[in-house]
């Protein structure tokens, strides 16, 4: 088989363990969830899933860096540059349609905050690139200052919070919580805020 016909196969193949490994660790936690786990989900055996990922570790950062391509529209990293709130707003909705993707990424960032996690290096980089992109969308918005007086920096940690705490509630109570129309609302609350 060449090459070129062999590279297609192994990335379907690396798909298939991401997709196990994000339903695994979505009902399970990552501490609670096995490589053979992961590797039975994907029809594989744990060899051929070591093939792909050398590690436990190795998986987990596939799986968080996955999902923040969905985040980006691929575009990894800087993939919000030149954001616009509504934008945002499209993403809460996108994610409304994926819960098993909301799920484990809110598995692995309640896990992380514990000690020697694996993931808490990733978090932490990643909170910091997603407070400047929030800032920076904020300052595309509203200028060097928000309606109630916030400098962009100073709204960012609670844009994120806001995005994230959504997802937690509206994980743990769907019926009660419409996670878009809630961050609309906070849209709206955005710019309504010191308009009187």
């Amino acid at each position: 088989m060449s090459a070129a016909r062999s590279r297609p196969r192994s990335e379907e193949r690396r798909a298939d363990i991401l997709r196990a490994a994000f339903e695994v660790i979505a009902e399970r936690g990552y501490r609670g969830a096995s490589l053979t786990a992961v590797a039975e989900r994907a029809g594989l055996t744990q060899q051929g899933l070591l093939h792909h990922y050398p590690s436990k570790e190795a998986l987990l950062v596939a799986v968080l860096e996955e999902r923040d391509q969905w985040d980006t529209g691929g575009a990894g990293p800087d993939g919000r540059e030149g954001w616009r709130l509504d934008l945002l707003a499209s993403l809460v909705e996108y994610n409304a349609m994926r819960p098993g993707i909301v799920q484990t990424f809110s598995a692995l960032l309640g896990e992380s905050v514990t000690d020697e996690h694996p993931a808490r290096d990733f978090f932490t980089r990643r909170y910091t690139q997603v407070r400047g992109d929030m800032a920076a969308i904020l300052r595309t918005e509203f200028g060097d200052r928000l309606p109630g007086g916030l400098t962009p920096e100073r709204a960012a940690p609670l844009l994120v919070a806001v995005l994230d705490g959504l997802q937690y509630q509206w994980l743990l109570d769907p019926e009660a919580v419409d996670m878009t129309a809630a961050f609309r609302d906070f849209m709206g609350l955005l710019g309504a805020v010191g308009a009187k």
